[in-house]
């Protein structure tokens, strides 16, 4: 599929007859739009997964993009990160902070970790910098050039705590890109405007700047409070601001600003969402679900800012070029939420609800202060064939403070309980990688990559004025360090068996760090988890067919982590310990399809494959605090006031569906000046399980959401109508197990319009 010659020409011909989606797309910073006359076949997706840009086709990794429709139409109804969860196979995101605070797992791999020091096996790379704390990887896709994940360990390119893979933004970039902006308005007045604008200032000074908004009013109604709506509302704004100064033809240097100011409510906890039995989801009058009710008598709230500067350096010497990037981030967060979901709790007065809630439960979560500083300076050879090579060195050194507060009624504002954790976190990653491209089409890869992480923390428990009921009194200020220095390495062989058909093999190592879990709100002690080692084997074909009409990616793969990190969740102290599995295996596949086989007609889809099984016979959790019904062997039968302890060897993981189908159809019409278009895009999900044990409540069967957009578009105007979740799909997509049967659901749907203009 090396074919330059013939890409360019095409690629020259296509940029001299675009059509208006082309257009649209060019002026958003979309480069792989799937809506395009029909006779220039697919474009070729450019990645930057090896830290180049290269054809999709040619790497030997399982990569994918999510198409510039799918965004732009995810988008346009106020959804945050977590919208992209399915869009590609093996790809799932959820969060039990609402917008703030993103969890990833791909191939199954995650961590379902609520505290705000939670380490993660999935990576977030944006624009070339890894965002490590959760409440910086929510930050908003806004004038987005690309999105690709990347999917099994990337240990040896981009280092610290990818042995699941990576999700990776890229912004479009000063000088880049056309200017746009575009605003739509749908149900619960929910408002998503989003502008880029810039150009070049002189011969070597380029600028953008752009930004998004996202309102929503509150759409909830507590039936427990005066009011008919009043909770799930945000505001949500970001901006970015880019300089480029090019001096010369060899330099370029890029500056970065970024915001985020997000004001709003916490996740909301529906109390016993979940029908004892079954884990169907019940209305709070025990009848038909309604999710624009709920009953809550605790505080609500969410505030984040964070802030971010970074700058790149590019200079190319001819035979290769030089990068440095430094990053520096400083985040902010108060978070507080109704915990038990409900109202009042039944020992106290009769009319709580909904269910039985035997206690009322409010926290609050901040983070006063954190700031991330990285720096990589790494070298790359600039030639396309023979011996390619990259060096370079990483470092990263994070501080972070976490308060934690527990609350004796739902509107008491001084707190019975106060937590303090301080961590500080350093790492440093020395890598190299060499690939050569043989005449016959045969390109061999291998990497390695010296890893050193340090983290050292410091935790007590101010005081406890409910030591029966918290934890029984103060903790004394406790210090925990943990280190490791690890190999991380992979080798990999992609095959051209034709102009259409490429193979390829790989096998890599990935690694995570080591962590420590300091939330003794509930709990007495700190926990720690050693570091987990990830061995992954795949092999797959790529192949364009029919004239460049169907593209068709299938990827197979096995892995097997030692000492997975896991983090036990809830239980009847609503405790969030840190433990290692002696082992956990994985294996299924990936297969993506683009096709365009008619005139202005797309089609996109998606299927994957993933089981997962813990692989330790002596691995026991708490199970329950709440009436549950437990489905694993039993290590210790529930007592008075505590939860059975069972076992979870052969049990999948949490979060990890096995089956994940996405589709997405486009058709595009010429009428006067313009055309017509619709585009529709759908995602499902097989059943998860909510926790590491196994209970009939605490699952969701499956969820299908659904979306479409019909509208008219220019070379300058686009005017579009959209539903999210078309079908208003009701699912608990994450649960509370140590009060109630409480659930958190999936997005209502929304209806809207939107324009937009290039300019």
């Amino acid at each position: 599929m090396r074919r330059t010659q013939l890409l360019t020409t095409v690629a020259m011909a296509a940029a001299m007859t675009l059509s208006p989606a082309t257009a649209f797309a060019q002026a958003t910073g979309d480069t792989d739009t799937n809506v395009q006359d029909a006779t220039e076949g697919l474009d070729e997706i450019v990645v930057t997964a090896t830290r180049r840009s290269e054809n999709l086709q040619d790497i030997p990794l399982s990569v994918a993009t999510v198409g510039d429709d799918t965004l732009a139409a995810v988008n346009s109804g106020g959804a945050d990160i977590r919208g992209l969860a399915g869009r590609v196979p093996s790809l799932n995101i959820e969060s039990s902070f609402g917008r703030t605070f993103p969890r990833f797992y791909i191939r199954g791999l995650g961590n379902t970790d609520f505290d705000l020091n939670a380490s993660q096996p999935v990576s977030l790379i944006y624009d070339e910098v890894v965002l490590e704390n959760p409440i910086l990887k929510g930050f908003p896709a806004f004038d987005i050039d690309r999105v690709e994940v990347l999917r099994g360990p990337q240990g040896t390119l981009f280092g610290r705590n990818t042995p699941a893979g990576i999700v990776k933004f890229d912004s479009v970039k000063a000088g880049e890109g056309r200017n746009y902006a575009k605003v739509s308005y749908g149900s619960f007045n929910s408002i998503n405007a989003e502008a880029g604008v810039g150009g070049a200032l002189s011969d070597t000074v380029a600028i953008r700047i752009s930004g998004m908004w996202q309102h929503r009013d509150d759409w909830i109604d507590n039936v427990d409070v005066d009011g008919d709506k009043n909770l799930e509302g945000y505001d949500d704004m970001a901006l970015r601001a880019q300089l480029l100064f090019e001096p010369t033809s060899a330099l370029k240097i890029r500056l970065v600003g970024q915001m985020r100011d997000l004001d709003g409510d916490a996740r909301v906890f529906r109390a016993n969402a979940l029908e004892a039995g079954t884990g169907k989801l019940i209305g709070i009058d025990g009848g038909e679900f309604k999710r624009d009710e709920t009953r809550a008598d605790g505080l609500n709230f969410q505030d984040l800012n964070v802030e971010n500067v970074s700058g790149t350096i590019e200079y190319d010497f001819g035979a290769a070029t030089l990068y440095s990037v430094t990053g520096y981030w400083h985040g902010k967060l108060e978070s507080r939420g109704d915990i038990d979901g409900g109202f009042s709790d039944a020992f106290s007065d009769p009319n709580s609800g909904p269910g039985f809630i035997p206690f009322a439960a409010q926290s609050q979560d901040n983070i006063p202060s954190l700031d991330q500083f990285t720096q990589e300076v790494r070298v790359a050879s600039n030639n396309t064939g023979g011996l390619g090579y990259q060096a370079g060195i990483f470092y990263f050194n994070e501080k972070l403070d976490i308060e934690s507060f527990d609350f004796g009624s739902p509107t008491a504002t001084d707190p019975s309980a106060i937590v303090n954790q301080m961590q500080d976190a350093e790492a440093i990653g020395i890598f190299g990688s060499l690939n050569y491209a043989f005449d016959n089409g045969l390109t061999l890869q291998g990497g390695l990559r010296w890893n050193h992480d340090e983290k050292t923390l410091v935790a007590e428990r101010l005081f406890d004025v409910r030591p029966l009921f918290v934890g029984g009194g103060p903790v004394g200020e406790t210090t925990t360090s943990v280190e490791d220095s690890v190999l991380t390495w992979d080798v990999s062989a992609i095959q051209e068996l034709s102009q259409e058909v490429n193979v390829y093999a790989r096998v890599a190592k990935g690694y995570r760090a080591p962590a420590i879990q300091g939330r003794i709100l509930f709990d007495r002690d700190v926990t720690t988890a050693d570091s987990e080692k990830t061995m992954s084997y795949e092999a797959g074909i790529k192949t364009v067919l029919f004239d460049r009409r169907v593209r068709f990616n299938l990827t197979g793969y096995y892995f097997e982590t030692d000492d997975l990190q896991l983090s036990a969740v809830g239980g009847a102290a609503n405790a969030n310990l840190l433990l290692n599995a002696d082992k956990v295996k994985g294996k299924g596949f990936e297969a993506e399809l683009q096709a365009r086989p008619a005139p202005g007609f797309t089609l996109g889809a998606g299927l994957s494959y993933n089981d997962t099984e813990i692989d330790d016979s002596d691995l026991v959790v708490e199970t329950c605090g709440a009436a549950c019904t437990v489905l694993d062997p039993i290590f210790a039968p529930a007592a008075p006031f505590q939860p059975a302890i069972v076992y979870i060897d052969g049990n999948a993981l949490p979060q990890a569906p096995k089956w994940t189908l996405n589709f997405s159809a486009g058709y595009e019409h010429p009428v006067g000046p313009g055309s017509v278009y619709v585009f529709t895009d759908w995602y499902h999900r097989s059943k998860i399980n909510f926790f590491l044990y196994e209970a009939a409540e605490f699952q969701d069967e499956q969820l299908t959401e659904g979306g479409l957009r019909v509208g008219y578009k220019t070379d300058r105007f686009d005017i579009a109508g959209f539903v999210r979740n078309i079908t208003n799909d009701e699912s608990a997509v994450s649960a509370i197990d140590f009060n109630n049967l409480t659930a958190m659901v999936n997005e209502p749907r929304i209806w809207g319009v939107e324009l937009g203009v290039t300019f």
